[in-house]
């Protein structure tokens, strides 16, 4: 089926692909532990999405390849960019992304907290604080046996658990990256992304404004 997107219609898709890899970061950040995983391929798999949607402009913009072509190189030679290009491949591939936690737990009394933990929920075991996503909460037992668990929201004071990649890089764009902390890598990631579709609206439209 031929594309009859005009370049405006091209470009607004971008933002909008874009705007979805936002969303998939601000799960990553929530304080909810179930929507991290979630969020992380969210933000990988649109995010990369947004240079698919972009070189559809090859079909309207005669000056497209020569304009994209100096992006093409410094993502290609940029650690964090090409991290995530390939990080993409294998959340499609394998449907899983490894992630390590790290756990502050900084002010912690089990007999003065307890409250915060809530009313246990049916079948729950034990409690437990800093999982592999960074989560607390209670085990809650199934019928056959295994256990789930059944998140509760901390204050920060209590815990505070980042997500991290394995060989995650601290570079990008020559300079160093303050940690490599999920939230602090894909902010810098879609920040990349934000200011190459910016620069497609002001290349091809005269403004980077909304369509």
């Amino acid at each position: 089926m031929a594309d009859s997107r005009s370049t405006k219609d091209i470009l607004r898709d971008a933002r909008d692909t874009l705007r979805t890899a936002k969303l998939g970061l601000a799960d990553l950040a929530s304080d909810d532990p179930g929507r991290r995983i979630p969020g992380l391929r969210n933000l990988v798999v649109f995010g990369r999405a947004v240079t698919n949607v972009l070189q559809n402009l090859r079909a309207t913009e005669a000056r497209f390849d020569a304009w994209y072509a100096p992006y093409v190189v410094e993502m290609g030679a940029d650690p964090l960019m090409r991290y995530f290009y390939e990080l993409r491949s294998v959340i499609l591939k394998q449907g899983a992304v490894t992630t390590t936690p790290s756990v502050n737990v900084e002010d912690f009394d089990s007999r003065r907290d307890r409250h915060l933990w809530g009313n246990p929920p049916p079948n729950a075991t034990r409690m437990f604080i800093g999982d592999q996503l960074g989560g607390a909460g209670w085990l809650v037992k199934r019928t056959d046996g295994t256990e789930d668990p059944y998140y509760v929201t901390l204050p920060k004071h209590i815990i505070d658990a980042r997500l991290h990649l394995p060989d995650a890089p601290l570079e990008h764009r020559g300079r160093r990256l303050p940690d490599n902390t999920l939230e602090t890598l894909g902010a810098a990631y879609l920040d990349y992304l934000s200011n190459l579709v910016d620069a497609a609206r002001r290349e091809f439209l005269g403004s980077p404004g909304g369509a």
